[in-house]
């Protein structure tokens, strides 16, 4: 297995990822906005 180093908010966005499943189905619509949210900052070149 290959090992990463991460920053806060790429280690930050898996964690929210890891638990979407335990927020269905209270929670599930904040931690997916919570997800894109971060995954928009990670991925915003401008």
């Amino acid at each position: 297995m290959k090992k990463f180093e991460l920053d806060e908010e790429e280690a930050e966005l898996i964690e929210v990822i890891r638990n979407l499943r335990r927020a269905y189905p209270n929670g599930y619509k904040e931690q997916l906005w919570l997800a894109q949210q971060i995954f928009d900052q990670l991925t915003d070149f401008l």
